[in-house]
């Protein structure tokens, strides 16, 4: 039996990722609990196992007395010289408690006390072994849905990833493996939680990471990344290395980098742009697919006026201003955005503005001037 309890305390081990000896301890006091049941808590109890035989020993320090009256505290003479020869009245001896004498209630206590610790143990463990985890990405198992998220397998560890949080366009499956983005790990009264998340823009950089070799080395750099999950997503990129081509290593031969995260993510269109220093250039790249025809920066108030083809307008807003909020969101300007009519029927507006002003600036110089040779006529008439 007790080989047997030291092969379910490895396996047990083993499985749950709980140090043996934390086991063997928590056993210990399981076991002192269903003593302490049994015989009250007055009582000093000792509870050892052996780690490698699996012995198990319990022993309650008992005063020697002439005539016992409480046998939970109290042992004669007679019987406390049984177990040490040297004992003399008013000594203290370990007296043995036999495992025979627990009964069932005890024992269950025992059980009881066993699992709930060990349940305790396994949630410190899963929190210890995922909490440095956080924005990371991990594979795991769909095993149900339940009210607004769905539970998913990590191993030994079970994570909580919400509906809102999953793409737009995917429907999950129990038993289906996805990847996911740990975006947070905290302790909840009801053990560790662990958060999921395939919407978040970092999901897309940690792919980037593990599909890019040059990424993953630090040769090429992302810059900044947004996203609206589901429909599109823009990230810049530099190169550490001026004989590596950013964009071109993001992309891949044929595009087959970039497109097994297109899959991973569900056909969500990606736009790679080179990150310069130059706010024109860098504006006129975020707002692809869109061409743009010139910019007008002002610095200051870090705003933009850019103008496109009157076909590309549609383009580079995008549907519901997408295109243009993201491009917002990447470069951290203000851009407005008109077509090349607009622009010209300002540019009209303001040549016609200023020839009026010419005009009118021209009439009032004139009259100006002739002034003074009407005042010299008149006196003239005078005289």
């Amino acid at each position: 039996m007790s080989r047997d309890l030291i092969h379910i305390i490895e396996q047990m081990s083993k499985e749950r990722g709980i140090p043996k000896e934390s086991i063997l301890g928590t056993l210990e006091s399981a076991l002192l609990s269903a003593v302490r049941k049994k015989y009250g808590l007055t009582p000093e109890i000792i509870i050892k196992i052996d780690a490698e035989t699996g012995d198990i020993s319990m022993t309650a320090l008992k005063k020697v007395v002439q005539k016992v009256s409480d046998p939970n505290e109290e042992i004669s003479l007679k019987e406390a010289r049984k177990i040490d020869a040297s004992r003399n009245i008013d000594d203290t001896v370990e007296s043995p408690i036999s495992l025979e004498n627990f009964g069932r209630i005890a024992a269950q206590t025992a059980k009881q006390v066993l699992f709930q610790r060990v349940r305790e143990a396994e949630k410190e463990a899963i929190f210890e072994e995922y909490k440095d985890k956080a924005g990371e990405i991990v594979s795991g198992v769909v095993i149900r849905r339940e009210k607004g998220s769905y539970c998913v397998a990590l191993g030994r560890a079970e994570a909580t990833l919400p509906i809102k949080y999953t793409l737009p366009t995917e429907t999950l499956k129990r038993g289906e493996t996805i990847r996911t983005y740990i975006e947070e790990v905290k302790v909840t009264p009801r053990g560790p939680m662990i958060l999921l998340s395939r919407t978040h823009p970092n999901f897309v950089a940690e792919l980037f990471k593990m599909e890019i070799p040059e990424i993953y080395e630090g040769l090429v750099i992302i810059k900044e990344i947004v996203r609206e999950a589901g429909d599109r997503t823009k990230l810049t990129v530099y190169s550490k290395n001026p004989m590596v081509d950013p964009v071109g290593a993001c992309v891949g031969m044929k595009g087959t980098r970039v497109q097994s995260i297109v899959r991973e993510l569900r056909g969500e269109r990606i736009d790679i742009i080179p990150w310069t220093d130059d706010p024109r250039v860098l504006i006129a790249k975020a707002l692809s697919p869109a061409s743009v025809e010139s910019i007008g920066i002002n610095e200051e108030e870090k705003s933009a006026l850019v103008v496109v083809n009157d076909q590309q307008l549609s383009i580079a807003i995008g549907k519901k201003g997408q295109n243009v909020r993201l491009a917002m969101k990447l470069t951290g300007w203000d851009i407005d955005i008109i077509s090349e009519t607009e622009y010209n029927r300002m540019r009209k507006g303001e040549i016609e503005t200023q020839l009026e002003e010419l005009q009118k600036e021209s009439k009032m110089n004139e009259a100006a001037d002739t002034t003074p040779a009407q005042e010299d006529q008149a006196s003239e008439d005078e005289q």
